[in-house]
């Protein structure tokens, strides 16, 4: 919370745009009144907490990613409604809602990156499609924006390559995984004589499977009696249930399916705030502080994530699997992300979307690869650290670049 209050008092360090005198009144500026310093503090909070915003969840089992997601999306909005109420409840756009939709179609498309070509190569992909879709939609005013290029295009321009490049140095960088300490999901069968409740649960409508180990509780709905011998063991269709469409594709099918979603999902998480930036910039009277949007913009991220759970669960059978032990810490999550997005939309208003797309988008791996070294043990090998530090000489390196080539606004 107190982040969020550090960003609010961004948009109270402000004067008076409109200078009256005598008879002239001249008109409001178009351009964030908030000081030009303010845009690299809340870039430097947007890197901090989006690098480090899935630490929480790391020794957690999200199984699928549906359930997570959609508890993700709640807090996501809940940062939103306390952001709304900082700011006295400005008025609703329902346009802009239509940024996280765009969100959420892209972060739904993960899981199957990942189950196609992995999570380096997906993280690549996706990560330079997100940078240069909001670079280019900022710099060149595209899909109805005002165009806001940077003063050095040159430094800008380098600043950018820079940021790509970098994105394919940290997909280079082999992590080192231990299972160690993670839940793991196990799927048992409850007799009746353990728990009576689900045996009578069982004669009447679907059956509850209630999973428990010393570490890890799953939840899992299931329309018929599963085929089950003696606890603990995996029943068969638990089985084929985790057997999706996607594991049928051939090999050279999913790398084309998983190159196809990473390319899809950066572009659109780039325009995540371009909705709300053409309300700005086009619709009279609309509040210039890029804060008032934050709601609305969450707003349609949880409502897209509801849609699509649901989505999710018919097209399982009514079969969804929760995961409890995922619930708090993908909340604290979502807070978290909350936090970095609200950030990002100031930095976006005071830098412009060309400087501070290279900054955030390449920024939050320097900090999620220290972790990976200094906490959770990830990166090890002395390749490994070259290659790391070299990924960030060149992603700082960039940010730094970017951060040149725009030059404080003029107050009006």
């Amino acid at each position: 919370m107190t982040s969020l209050s550090v960003i609010s008092m961004a948009t109270s360090d402000i004067t008076n745009a409109t200078t009256i005198s005598h008879d002239i009144t001249t008109a409001a500026c178009q351009h964030s009144d908030i000081p030009f310093y303010w845009g690299f503090i809340t870039a430097a909070i947007a890197i901090f907490f989006y690098g480090t915003n899935f630490a929480p969840v790391k020794k957690f089992d999200t199984g699928d990613g549906m359930f997570f997601q959609w508890i993700l999306c709640m807090a996501i909005w809940c940062s939103g409604l306390v952001v709304q109420m900082i700011r006295k409840s400005p008025k609703f756009y329902p346009l802009a809602m239509l940024g996280g939709l765009l969100w959420e179609t892209g972060n739904i498309c993960v899981v199957p990156i990942i189950k196609t070509i992995g999570l380096g190569l997906g993280l690549c992909i996706w990560g330079m499609t997100n940078l240069l879709s909001g670079w280019a939609t900022g710099r060149f005013g595209m899909f109805g924006l005002h165009a806001d290029p940077p003063d050095n295009k040159v430094l800008n321009d380098i600043g950018v390559i820079l940021a790509v490049s970098s994105a394919v140095i940290f997909a280079m960088v082999k992590n080192e995984v231990s299972t160690a300490g993670v839940d793991q999901t196990v799927t048992v069968d409850i007799s009746s004589e353990r728990n009576p409740l689900l045996e009578n649960g069982r004669r009447n409508g679907p059956t509850y499977s209630s999973v428990h180990t010393d570490d890890h509780d799953v939840i899992i709905f299931n329309n018929d009696r599963p085929r089950v011998n003696s606890i603990n063991q995996v029943t068969s269709d638990s089985t084929d249930n985790d057997v999706t469409f996607i594991d049928r594709l051939s090999p050279a099918t999913k790398r084309i399916v998983g190159i196809v979603l990473s390319a899809v999902s950066g572009i659109f998480y780039g325009q995540m705030f371009t909705p709300a930036i053409y309300v700005q910039d086009n619709y009279d009277g609309a509040s210039q502080e890029a804060l008032d949007y934050v709601f609305a913009t969450f707003s349609g991220i949880l409502a897209t994530s509801t849609v699509y759970f649901l989505i999710y669960a018919a097209f399982s059978g009514n079969k969804p699997k929760v995961y409890p032990r995922a619930i708090l810490p993908g909340f604290v999550s979502g807070l978290m992300w909350g936090v970095a997005t609200s950030s990002w939309f100031v930095a976006n208003k005071v830098l412009s979307e060309s400087v501070a797309f290279p900054i955030v988008t390449t920024g939050p791996g320097v900090i999620a690869s220290i972790l990976g070294v200094v906490v959770f043990r990830e990166i090890q090998g002395r390749k490994n650290i070259l290659i790391l530090l070299l990924g960030m000489t060149v992603t700082i390196t960039g940010s730094v670049l970017a951060g040149l080539s725009k030059k404080a606004a003029k107050q009006c």
